[in-house]
């Protein structure tokens, strides 16, 4: 998987996949911002996961899902890095045959188990640099 990285104006970035897919990316202040900032997208992102795990898995057992949203809030220390430390996901369907208890279930598997972005908070990360110069 590759994603190319573009700035397009201060503090305004674009990423595309391989396909081409692309999502602005905006540290701007709040009067000019536009779009999600990176700890907004990794927010977005684990709970898109973990959201998409649990549809699967309550739709494997067949129950029906009339509406789904996630709430994720995320607590960042004061001081640099600006980590988490700690991302709450609170998972709120709309169905006439699930119950918490299977929710709860389908949840915690989801962001333990099968959750890739819920994974990868856990990762290593390596780096690389290069400079071009003008010709």
């Amino acid at each position: 998987m590759k994603i190319i990285t573009r700035m397009l104006e201060d503090e305004v970035y674009e990423s595309k996949n391989t396909h081409g897919h692309a999502v602005r990316i905006d540290m701007r202040g709040a009067g000019l911002k536009e779009n999600q900032s990176p700890v907004e997208l990794l927010l977005s992102s684990l709970s898109a996961c973990a959201a998409v795990d649990i549809a699967i898995m309550l739709k494997k057992r067949r129950k029906a899902i009339a509406d789904f949203t996630i709430e994720t809030t995320g607590v960042r220390r004061d001081e640099p890095p600006r980590r988490f430390t700690d991302i709450h996901c609170l998972f709120i369907i709309q169905s006439a045959d699930v119950t918490e208890e299977e929710l709860q279930k389908v949840a915690a598997l989801s962001l333990e188990k099968y959750c890739s972005v819920a994974a990868t908070l856990n990762s290593r990360i390596t780096f690389s640099v290069r400079v071009n110069r003008p010709e």
